[in-house]
């Protein structure tokens, strides 16, 4: 009986030992995977900023460029008027600057945010009223209705709405 004892209590102790040394490798491996997250997230961040600095060139080049072709739009337009007035033919001068307007792409942040509002409050709604059609429908308005009014505030700090 003693050696079935002796026997037992040093396989427990090898038992002990071996998953100590598995949990202090799994601790590594888990360690190991936080940095490599880490790096990867850091990466990923700086690969971002060299990604808007780009933009950011390009779009001060294209404003460059614009501002380049309303000078000499306003120039030419200038010339023009000067020609149109030493003839002698009306007082009224043709201008000629009138600015291309940008057509806005995309939804406007006012639509985003009546869809999103909606469907946000349509399942809000129907979670928390016991008659789920009713409630989906009081929420999606109610959804609707501020995420409209919160988007066109985004709009109107854009500039896109007025």
């Amino acid at each position: 009986m003693k050696k079935i004892f002796v026997v037992i209590a040093l396989s427990s102790v090898m038992f002990a030992c071996n998953n100590r040394a598995k949990e202090e490798a799994a601790l590594k491996q888990q360690e190991a995977d936080k940095q490599l997250a880490i790096k990867a997230v850091k990466d990923s961040l700086r690969l971002d900023s060299f990604k808007k600095a780009e933009t950011a060139k390009i779009e001060a080049e294209k404003e460059a460029q614009h501002q380049a072709e309303l000078v000499a739009a306003r120039r030419a337009g200038a010339a023009s008027s000067r020609s149109y007035s030493s003839s002698g033919g009306s007082s009224s001068s043709y201008g000629g600057t009138t600015q291309p307007t940008a057509k806005k792409k995309g939804w406007s942040d006012a639509a985003k945010g009546a869809v999103i509002g909606g469907a946000a409050g349509a399942v809000g709604g129907a979670l928390i009223d016991k008659k789920k059609g009713r409630g989906a429908v009081i929420g999606g308005l109610v959804g609707a209705g501020g995420g409209y009014l919160i988007g066109r505030g985004e709009d109107k700090k854009s500039g896109r709405a007025q």
